[in-house]
This record gives C-alpha cells, structure tokens and sequence, in this order.
C-alpha cells in the first residue's frame, strides 16, 4: 500500500506543477493591467496633483495680504508757512514755525483683506475642477484605445491555440494511421506511396504547428508589452462571452469628454459675471518715517497707521463681458456640433458590427452542419480507402477539407465573441 501511495504520490506532482504554472488570463485582466502599466496613466495622478495646488492657491485668496515697502522721496518746493502766513508778524508763534522739510523717509507694511469679491474666487475654482474633469477624461479617452490593440492580439492568441489543438489532434491521427499502414505494409495490403503521403501530411502539420508557436511567441511578447506584465507560454486564454442582448446606448468617454468640455465654458460664464460685480476690501497700513503719515509738521521719525476700506465697481466694460459671452457660446454650439457627429459615427458602427454579428451567427449556423457533412465524407472516404477504391491521397484531401470546416469554425467562433467585444468597446461599456 505504502509503494502505491508513493507512485500515486509522483504521478501527481508533475500534474499539479502544471497546474500552478498554468495561468488563466482573461480579456478584462488584459484592460486593466495595460491601462495600470500605459505611460500615460501616471498622467491621472499628475494632474490631480496639480488641480490640489491650484485649488490651495485659489482658496488662499480669502486670506489677507501683506506687502513691506520702503521709500525715500525728495521734494524740490516744499510748503512754507511763513509764505502762506505772509508778513504779518504773530507774536510767539511765527519764530516757531519752521518750513516743511524736503526729505521724506516710510518704512510701511501694508494689509490688504477681500470682503467681497463678486463670485471671482469661487468661478476660479470651479473652472480649475473643470480643467481637472477635463484632463482625466482626457487620459481615460487616451487609455481606451488601447483596448483595440488589446482585442487583436488576445483573440489572435485564441485562434491560435485553437488551431494548434487541431493541428496536434489530426498530427496524432496521421501518426497513428501511419503505424497501422506500416504494420500492414509488410504483409503487402498498402503501398509504400500511401504511407509517403501520409508522411507527407505529417511534416506538413508539424510546419504549421511550428508557425504557431513562432507567432504565438511574437504576439505574446507584444501583449506582454502592452500589459506591462510577463506572460507565459502555457497562459490559458478564456474566450469572452458578452451575451447575446447588446444595448446600443453610448457611453464612450469622448462623448463624456464633449460634456465636461461644455461644464467648463460654464465656469467661464461664471468667472466673466464675477467680473462685473462689485468688489470689496479692507486695508490697513502700519508704518514709521518722516515725517510720520500725513502730519507734516512733525519733523521726527515715529509710528503711524492707515485704516480705510474701498468698493469698486466696473458699470461699465464697453460691452466686453458680453462679447465674452458670445463667444463662449459660439463655443458651446461647436461642442455640441461635434458630439452630434461623433454620436452618428459611432451609431453607424454600431449598425455595421451588428450586421456583423449577425453574418457571423449565420456562418457558425452552416459551419456546424458543414462540419457534420464532412465528417460522414471522411467516414465514407476511410471505408473507401480501407477497401482499395480510392487512393490515400483522395482520403488525406478529405481528412483535410475536414480539419478546414473545424477551423473555419472556430475562426468564426472567436471572431463571433470579438465582434461582440467590439460591440460593447464601441458603445463605451465595459465588459464582465
């Protein structure tokens, strides 16, 4: 008992082995591995970054300004007292009036706080988030056209790993027809030419074989590209099954790109209206020099401070903001021109991979009753060529014309399940 545990125990190891090292890699893997490794999709990040920048800077326009300044003037004509007192002597107080000095010295920190700012803050932040909308939808549009590059090379795989299970399946029938015709050969009841030709056959299939594995490398290095992820020979590809109701509502994200485009120009109505609205503020002013604010007559550097606040408002723009609106919507009807076109194009896609579609249910329909009708031919063809009334290169064209209706259908099959990826890729859903 404990040998055949150990045979069983050894016979199992080689099989789980496979197991693990055999990895199942879906379509919707495929998606999300390239749109984490494209180089653009750093982009997304970026950009956020740099909207919480913007945004930080915009919000800070709330807060008060501070601004140090220093000056030195000179003033060549300077008030005289005695001048404007004229030549009327006033008894102890002309002698102490002195003229006003030419020389004026300020050190000030001025502090400037908004009030009010008619919405120009706020329309500024919320064209930046527009902006931010804009430039990830925009590298979400750039990444979803990979998803086309993607489609080609993953369902190219499986048409290549179907076919070679064909290949390998009709090699080993020939290799096994071979040992039956060699073993009859000795005995005179087959010709060597009929062995020849299956000979033949069987370097022929083992050319194709090779050809696949070649172009399987090549498309695996491709997809490995793509994906940023190293993908191994013996991954088994699953074949996407979408269903059989296709909805032909848009979701691309070309048409969301249209929308936010739009948002934006409404922000930007936003910020033109901030601009005609009155605008309040608060300053004050802290300083020390000579001679000390407005009081001239005192000849001496000492401390001083404004207080004051100010309103101001544009009545009056020469009809700017108005142009300004205008334009932008100009703008709009452009947009909306474009996502009405893009719409048509794609709704005529959609009708062509329809008819696709439908062409190809079609084709899988005779395919199988196309492969049914050639398998009872090959039967017959074996039963004929078993009792001598046909030679073998008449059966090996029938074997032939058989594995050629199996692979047309699984041409069919797959491309069936592509066009209807393509289908959903079209209409901008995503895929299970």
């Amino acid at each position: 008992m404990k040998k055949r545990g150990l045979i069983l125990f050894i016979l199992i190891i080689p099989f789980v082995s496979g197991l693990k090292g055999q990895k199942v890699l879906t379509l919707k893997e495929c998606y999300d591995l390239a749109m984490t490794a494209a180089p653009i999709a750093a982009e997304r990040e970026a950009y956020s970054k740099i909207s919480a920048v913007k945004d930080k800077n915009l919000s800070k326009g709330w807060l008060p300004t501070l601004d140090a300044s220093g000056s030195f003037i000179y003033n060549s004509s300077v008030v005289d007292m005695t001048d404007v007192l004229g030549t009327i002597p006033i008894p102890g107080i002309t002698d102490l009036i002195e003229p006003l000095p030419h020389e004026q010295y300020k050190l000030t920190v001025d502090i400037n706080q908004i009030i009010y700012d008619g919405g120009a803050i706020k329309g500024a932040r919320a064209l930046e988030k527009a902006d931010l909308n804009i430039n990830e939808k925009q590298t979400e549009t750039d990444l979803y056209k990979l998803r086309g590059q993607i489609n080609g090379y993953y369902f190219n795989l499986l048409l290549l790993d179907r076919q070679k299970e064909l290949l390998k399946s009709y090699h080993e029938l020939i290799i096994k027809r071979m040992a039956t015709m060699n073993s009859a050969l000795t005995s005179g009841v087959v010709l060597k030419s009929d062995i020849d030709v299956l000979a033949s056959e069987k370097i022929k299939l083992e050319q194709q074989i090779s050809e696949n594995e070649i172009r399987k490398a090549s498309l695996l290095k491709i997809l490995s590209g793509i994906t940023g992820t190293e993908i191994d020979a013996s991954a088994e590809f699953v074949l996407p099954s979408p269903g059989e109701e296709l909805s032909g509502e848009l979701l691309r994200p070309e048409l969301q790109l249209f929308d936010l485009r739009k948002e934006q120009l409404d922000a930007g109505l936003q910020v033109i209206q901030s601009k005609r609205m009155p605008k309040a503020m608060g300053f004050a002013t802290l300083g020390y020099g000579n001679p000390p604010g407005s009081n001239f007559f005192k000849d001496e550097f000492a401390p001083y401070y404004i207080l004051g606040a100010s309103i101001k408002w544009n009545i009056f723009d020469w009809n700017k903001a108005k142009n300004e609106k205008q334009l932008i919507s100009l703008q709009q009807n452009i947009i909306e021109s474009r996502k009405s076109e893009l719409t048509d194009n794609l709704n005529r896609l959609l009708d062509a991979k329809g008819a696709e579609i439908s062409n190809l249910k079609s084709l899988l329909e005779s395919d199988s009753e196309l492969i049914a009708l050639r398998k009872r031919i090959t039967a017959a063809a074996e039963s004929q060529y078993e009792n001598g009334t046909i030679t073998a290169t008449d059966y090996m064209n029938e074997m032939t014309a058989e594995r050629q209706a199996m692979i047309n259908y699984e041409i069919h099959r797959i491309n069936l399940a592509m066009a209807r990826i393509e289908y959903l890729n079209i209409s901008g859903k995503e895929i299970e």
